[in-house]
C-alpha cells in the first residue's frame, strides 16, 4: 500500500507529518513511502535524507492514488475530494474547526483518523500526538518569557550586588504547563502554578514548584483534562489569583479545553496589577486566549507597560524535534492498523473507534453526526 506526506499547505505551519528516521520502520512493514519534493524543508529535512532512508520523492500530486495520507494539518475539501475511495488519511482534524474538510471526506468515502481524539489511556500513549505537540508548546513558551523579560531568570551572585531571581507564574499544570514549569525552573527562576485540578498539585510540586491553592471546588474532567467552569466560579477565581498575578514578573498561560474556546483565565484589570517589564505569554491565544487582549502571532504592550506574547503555531517554531514526534504518533497509530503490509481500520479497537471521524461514506462520532 502507498503512504503518501504531500508539503503541508496552511500558512505557518512547518512540521513535517514523516521524518526520515521512521521511514525504514515503514518500509519493514511493508509499506510504499512516497513524500512530496520539498515536504521536509521547514523542519529541516531535505529530499536526500528521505531518499536515502528508502521513500521515494516526487514532484506535483502525491496523494490521488494513495491509500493513506499523512499530514500535520488537516487536509482541505479540495484536496479529500481528490482522494481515492477507501483511502485513509492521518492527521490533526478538529470536529470543531474542520467541519468542510470531514464533510469532504465523508462524501468521498475517505476514513479520516483524528489525532485530537486520540484516546487518554495508557495504551494509546504512544500516539498521542496533543501530548507530543504540548510539550514543544510549553518548552518554547519559557524560552519566549524568558528572551522578552528585562530580568535575568537565575538567581545571581556578582561582585556588583546580587541579582533576584525572576519570578514566574504558570496557569494549566497539563503537559505544556509543566514543560514551562520544568524550563523555567531549570533557568532558575521561582515558579508557582495553578490548576482548577488539586490532582495536579504533585506534578507541579515534582518539578520544584510551588503549588498554588485556591479555596475553589476541583474541576476533574475526562481523559485527564480539566472540565469548563461556571461564569461565577470564574470570577471568585480570577479574584483569588489577581495578587499571584500582581506579584509575577513572568505569566505564562497553557488551559485549554479540547473542542472548545480556551477559558478566559485572566483579565486586562489583572494585568493592570503587573509592575511595568512583566511578561505575559499566552499559549491559548489561538482559540480565544486564556489572557484578555492577546492577540495570536503579535505582541501586545499594554498602558503599564506589560509585553504580552499571543502563541500562534508554536510547535512549529520547534519543527525539526516537533515533527519527530508527531513522526512517531502517527506511525504508532499507523502499526496498530497494518498486517503484513496492508493497513484495515479495525473498529474493534477502541482507539481506532474514538478516533476515526468518517468511514464508508458516512460520519462516525454522535457529534459529527448531528452537523
Amino acid at each position: 500500500m502507498k503512504l503518501a506526506v504531500p508539503k503541508e499547505v496552511r500558512s505557518g505551519e512547518k512540521r513535517v507529518a514523516l521524518v526520515p528516521d521512521i521511514i525504514a520502520k515503514l518500509v519493514k512493514a511493508g509499506l510504499e513511502v512516497v513524500i512530496e519534493s520539498g515536504a521536509g524543508l521547514t523542519a529541516e529535512f531535505s529530499d536526500d535524507q528521505y531518499t536515502q532512508a528508502g521513500a521515494k520523492v516526487q514532484s506535483g500530486d502525491v496523494i490521488k492514488d494513495a491509500d493513506i495520507i499523512a499530514t500535520v494539518q488537516p487536509l482541505t475539501p479540495d484536496a479529500m475530494k481528490r482522494l481515492k475511495k477507501g483511502a485513509i488519511t492521518i492527521s490533526f482534524l478538529s470536529p470543531t474547526t474542520a467541519i468542510d474538510s470531514i464533510e469532504a471526506a465523508a462524501s468521498a468515502g475517505v476514513t479520516a483518523i483524528s489525532l485530537e481524539l486520540v484516546p487518554r489511556i495508557s495504551r494509546a500513549q504512544s500516539m498521542d500526538a496533543l501530548t507530543s505537540q504540548a510539550l514543544c508548546a510549553g518548552y518554547k513558551a519559557a524560552l519566549v518569557a524568558a528572551e522578552l523579560s528585562p530580568r535575568f531568570f537565575p538567581l545571581l551572585m556578582t561582585a556588583a550586588g546580587t541579582v533576584t531571581p525572576a519570578n514566574v507564574v504558570v496557569l494549566g499544570a497539563g503537559v505544556a504547563g509543566l514543560q514551562a514549569i520544568a524550563t523555567a525552573k531549570r533557568l532558575g527562576a521561582v515558579v508557582s502554578a495553578y490548576d482548577v485540578r488539586p490532582a495536579s498539585a504533585d506534578e507541579v510540586k515534582s518539578m520544584g514548584a510551588k503549588f498554588i491553592t485556591l479555596e475553589l471546588e476541583a474541576l476533574e474532567g475526562s481523559g485527564g483534562y480539566a472540565r469548563e467552569m461556571t461564569e461565577d466560579r470564574a470570577a471568585k477565581q480570577r479574584e483569588l489569583l489577581t495578587p499571584y498575578i500582581a506579584a509575577a514578573n513572568v505569566l505564562i498561560t497553557t488551559a485549554a479545553v479540547p473542542g472548545r474556546p480556551a477559558p478566559r483565565l485572566v483579565t486586562a484589570q489583572m494585568i493592570s496589577t503587573m509592575a511595568p517589564g512583566s511578561v505575559v505569554v499566552d499559549l491559548a491565544s489561538e482559540t480565544g486566549g486564556n489572557v484578555e487582549g492577546t492577540k495570536p502571532g503579535e505582541i501586545v504592550t499594554t498602558s503599564n507597560g506589560v509585553r504580552m506574547w499571543g502563541g500562534k503555531d508554536v510547535p512549529s517554531q520547534l519543527a525539526f524535534h516537533a515533527s519527530m514526534l508527531f513522526s512517531r504518533n502517527v506511525v504508532n497509530l499507523l502499526m496498530l492498523m497494518t498486517k503484513e503490509g496492508v493497513v484495515t481500520p479495525d473498529f474493534t479497537d477502541e482507539i481506532i473507534d474514538a478516533a476515526a471521524v468518517t468511514h464508508g461514506g458516512a460520519k462516525r462520532t454522535p457529534e459529527l453526526a448531528k452537523k
